[in-house]
């Protein structure tokens, strides 16, 4: 018969969800992939309307974020601005959730 944990054991203290939350993602690994889709489903809110408007496509590869944008005039100002756009996503979600961000 095979060995197996008991990870049904309950702890005696009460835990608030929050860190129960964020213990499941550690223990599963799941915390980098979970703050990339946070990224991507808050990416309306962190650039506003004019520029979630004209995102056309948005996915993260390899801690990248590639954004593709239909407006050329827009694409080149959030070129220039790039660091702006990596500082309001470390303000939000934590330095390292994303490396670099790529404008299409």
């Amino acid at each position: 018969m095979a060995y197996y944990k008991d990870y049904s054991k309950r702890k005696k203290e009460m835990t608030p969800l929050k860190e129960a939350f964020e213990e499941l993602l550690q223990t599963y690994r799941l915390k980098d992939r979970f703050n990339e889709r946070m990224v991507v489903q808050a990416w309306g809110e962190l650039m506003g309307n004019t520029v979630s408007s004209r995102t056309s496509s948005l996915f993260v590869k390899d801690k990248k974020l590639f954004v593709k944008l239909s407006s050329a005039a827009i694409k080149q100002e959030l070129i220039m601005n790039k660091s702006k756009v990596m500082g309001l996503i470390e303000g939000r979600f934590g330095k390292g959730t994303i490396d670099d961000v790529i404008f299409q």
